[in-house]
């Protein structure tokens, strides 16, 4: 993973920290010479709020003699701004490599720090959390200051491209083959008589692997075109098992890297209040009715070849996921035949009940979305901001005259709110589609 530009730098002074934005990096604190010549790194650390975390360092400092030590021994504050805590953790982890911070090695308790071991060489490549050691033989990715952190990582990533951690190959399969965390499992394949089965398979094991390498070294974006393309060749093809699979795998996927994975529950509140004031200066140039956003529903429609057609709605208070105002519909009209009418009678159906009404409607889509929103909306007598988000790459598009269509920066909290809130509204209908569906084969039975 190559170091990314440095986004800023300034002195260690609480005014220039204020300055700093409300969003997720990584920082370094540094001790400069009087003529800036020299410098050394004295600590590197991550954060889902750049700001909030610098000035908790300098509140820590007032009665920790370690944090005090480290304050006074640094006169300049670097930082990169990072489009998620995924990625924030592995520059993390990188730049603790590179400049073997002292306090960071201080404050590790005297245990070595813990990185991520691919067995590259083998033949069929293993994953393993390990303590520092190096066999000139495989990848290591780190070092990594929480056991947790890595955990979460594996755990996660391995339930998208399942992978083996035993050691040793046995004839048997593993039990984590049994719960899909390891297939195609090594052992499996090693059993296979049938050789072009067993060459496919193990391809597609060392495929799995490819890409978690390609992941842990940031290229993240390339990962998810490559599931995105794949996906869209299998709905072409009508192939509706495997475009379920990669389906699947891509909002995973979508969720590891955007999420934020590491927090605690106080960190996501503020940060997602944050993200609402962000989210809020971004549209009111295109929509200046919009003056507040308290409560977001967003909708997405789930269907492959328009059978058991499902949607969503999603709902985000303050930002934060409001999982009891969640709702999810099954498409009534069995004569339609399009997603933009399927999304016109779940708006009409949701807006003839007494819930309580969005500030900001989201919908999953582009300009066809966006305007079949606002036109079941103005049909039915009721005025509120729309926005879509169309993929490909992420965009916003506004329900405004003409739809203007905007880029942010993809470390715009706000923009990364409405990619989260999208990614979710997947989950919920998919969740939801698998099931009716699960349903229908099973009554087939």
């Amino acid at each position: 993973m190559s170091l990314p530009k440095l986004t800023g730098e300034i002195t260690l002074d609480r005014q220039k920290i204020l300055t700093i934005p409300n969003a997720t990096g990584v920082y370094l604190f540094i001790k400069k010479d009087a003529r800036n010549k020299t410098s050394e790194i004295l600590y590197a650390g991550k954060a889902l709020n750049l700001k909030a975390r610098l000035l908790s360092h300098l509140e820590n400092a007032k009665l920790d003699k370690k944090e005090a030590t480290m304050i006074q021994n640094s006169n300049y504050i670097s930082y990169y701004i990072t489009d998620s805590e995924f990625k924030a953790l592995f520059l993390e982890s990188e730049l603790i490599q590179k400049f073997h911070p002292k306090y960071n090695t201080r404050w590790k308790d005297d245990k070595s720090y813990l990185y991520i071991k691919i067995t590259v060489k083998d033949e069929f490549p293993k994953i393993f959390p390990v303590r520092k050691e190096n066999d000139h033989k495989s990848l290591y990715f780190g070092p990594f200051t929480s056991n947790r952190d890595v955990n979460i990582v594996l755990k996660e990533i391995r339930r998208i491209f399942p992978f083996c951690a035993q050691k040793n190959i046995s004839k048997q399969p593993c039990f984590y083959s049994k719960i899909g965390l390891c297939k195609p499992c090594p052992n499996e394949i090693n059993k296979m008589e049938d050789s072009n089965a067993k060459k496919t398979n193990k391809k597609e094991y060392k495929s799995n692997i490819g890409k978690i390498v390609k992941v842990f070294k940031g290229e993240t974006e390339k990962v998810e075109s490559d599931l995105y393309k794949k996906l869209q060749i299998a709905k072409q093809n009508d192939d509706y098992e495997r475009a379920i699979t990669l389906r699947n795998k891509l909002f995973g996927f979508q969720i590891l890297i955007r999420q934020q994975l590491f927090h605690t529950f106080n960190n996501l509140d503020y940060q997602g209040k944050n993200q609402v004031v962000d989210l809020l200066q971004l549209l009111h140039f295109y929509l200046p009715k919009l003056v507040g956003i308290k409560k977001i529903e967003c909708y997405d429609i789930s269907s492959l070849s328009q059978k058991e057609a499902t949607a969503s709605m999603v709902v985000f208070s303050d930002g934060i996921h409001d999982k009891k105002e969640y709702k999810r519909f099954k498409i009534q009209n069995l004569n339609i035949k399009s997603d933009f009418a399927m999304l016109d009678e779940v708006i009409r159906r949701r807006f003839s009940n007494n819930w309580p009404e969005p500030d900001l409607i989201v919908v999953d889509g582009g300009k066809p979305q966006v305007r079949t929103v606002m036109s079941t909306l103005a049909k039915i007598n009721k005025q509120l901001p729309v926005i879509g988000i169309a993929k490909g790459p992420d965009r916003l598009v506004i329900g405004s005259k003409d739809l203007p269509t905007i880029r942010p920066k993809i470390n715009n909290l706000g923009f990364n709110l409405v990619r989260y809130i999208r990614d979710e509204s997947h989950r919920f209908a998919k969740k939801y589609h698998l099931l009716l569906r699960t349903k229908r084969l099973y009554n087939k039975v």
